[in-house]
């Protein structure tokens, strides 16, 4: 099981993102514009085959609410040292083939203002086995009160991720909390509105479908290690 220290999440998530580094890194003073980055922790898997772990970027503007936080995730295979990159399909998330959108006549790419942004993806959990990963892609603006959770699930047999959310139910905000006790090939979130004091629990497959639980947990597995920075920064990406 996973236990990580107590820090500061805009969602209160028990996964949280390095956010007291966002803040102090949106606070400096100097010439702009300008880029800071962040390496997280790594995720070991149970069966010590797979390391996982973030590199997020911080593009500074001299208005805080024009700069623009992505992220990218980063799957190791340490049998074999091959490195690749695994995205979300979430509205904010950083896709390359999502960069640019064509312009009216279909032709001529126009480039997509992606100021104040917010897009994390960070490792969660394995799965008991170590062939399933579960990542956090938290998405905000910068300056706003919305914000939500995705779930992103690397399948090790297909090599390919699934974006989940909660649907077909009304909420404003979603928080990930890891595998479903009760079902663990579902993702387990906390979704509500933004006011509510009773949140529900929803266990979510790969597919979308959701389902209302009361009584489940969510369970976690894998190591976080801390480690150096180590190979290259690009790879192949795994997508929806």
């Amino acid at each position: 099981m996973i236990s990580q220290p107590l820090q500061l999440d805009p969602l209160g998530s028990p996964h949280p993102v390095p956010w007291k580094w966002v803040m102090s890194m949106l606070s400096e003073r100097s010439t702009f514009p300008k880029v800071r980055h962040y390496r997280s922790q790594s995720l070991l898997s149970p069966d010590g085959r797979y390391a996982a772990y973030s590199r997020i970027q911080i593009k500074l503007a001299r208005d805080f609410t024009q700069s623009r936080i992505s992220s990218t995730l980063f799957l190791e295979n340490l049998q074999t040292g091959s490195l690749q990159n695994i995205a979300a399909s979430s509205p904010f998330a950083d896709n390359p083939f999502a960069e640019d959108s064509l312009s009216a006549d279909g032709v001529e790419p126009v480039e997509v203002d992606r100021s104040g942004i917010i897009a994390i993806l960070i490792p969660v959990a394995w799965s008991e086995t170590g062939d399933r990963l579960l990542a956090r892609e938290f998405e905000s603006f910068l300056g706003s009160d919305i914000a939500s959770d995705f779930g992103v699930v690397w399948e090790q047999r297909s090599n390919r991720a699934h974006t989940i959310m909660p649907n077909k139910i009304q909420y404003t905000n979603a928080i990930l909390l890891g595998w479903s006790q009760c079902y663990p090939d579902r993702v387990l979130f906390r979704a509500g509105m933004m006011g509510d004091r009773d949140w529900s629990l929803y266990a979510v497959d790969t597919t979308g479908q959701t389902i209302a639980v009361t009584d489940d947990r969510p369970v976690t597995f894998g190591r976080m290690v801390n480690s150096v920075w180590a190979g290259p920064e690009t790879g192949k990406r795994c997508r929806d």
